[in-house]
């Protein structure tokens, strides 16, 4: 499965819950304009890649060594909110960090929902965050 593709204007709300526009928010780091300043805009950024099936941007921004060799995206998933729980250390002058944060999605052929509760972890190589993994909660 490739992953369904969805297109944001940039004045529409972003995908991640900040509360600000596409254009303002995620939309610049998935173009490849700016790199995320922090592992939570980072994790944020990610969801929304998700959320509008861009797999390079998810791909791009995982760390080299845990990366996988291909990614292919469930286009039966909707994601539907993000809530970010906890942070630690992910800062823009850290080398680390944790974002802890619940997405919630839904099936698009029978409408079941589900949700997935993760710590991932990040790091700060060249002045670019990177997703490394992350421990799945319940």
């Amino acid at each position: 499965m490739v992953g369904v593709t969805v297109s944001l204007t940039d004045d529409d709300r972003c995908p991640c819950g900040s509360g600000d526009t596409y254009g303002a928010c995620c939309g610049p780091l998935l173009a490849g304009d700016r790199p995320a300043p922090t592992a939570e805009a980072l994790m944020r950024s990610r969801y929304t890649a998700f959320a509008v099936g861009d797999a390079g941007y998810l791909r791009a921004t995982w760390h080299p060594r845990t990366r996988p060799s291909s990614l292919d995206l469930d286009d039966d998933l909707r994601w539907q909110r993000l809530t970010v729980l906890a942070t630690h250390a992910g800062g823009p002058f850290d080398d680390g960090g944790e974002v802890e944060f619940v997405a919630q999605h839904r099936s698009a052929a029978t409408g079941e929902r589900g949700r997935l509760h993760e710590v991932s972890r990040f790091v700060r190589e060249g002045g670019r965050w990177f997703y490394v993994d992350g421990d799945v909660g319940a």
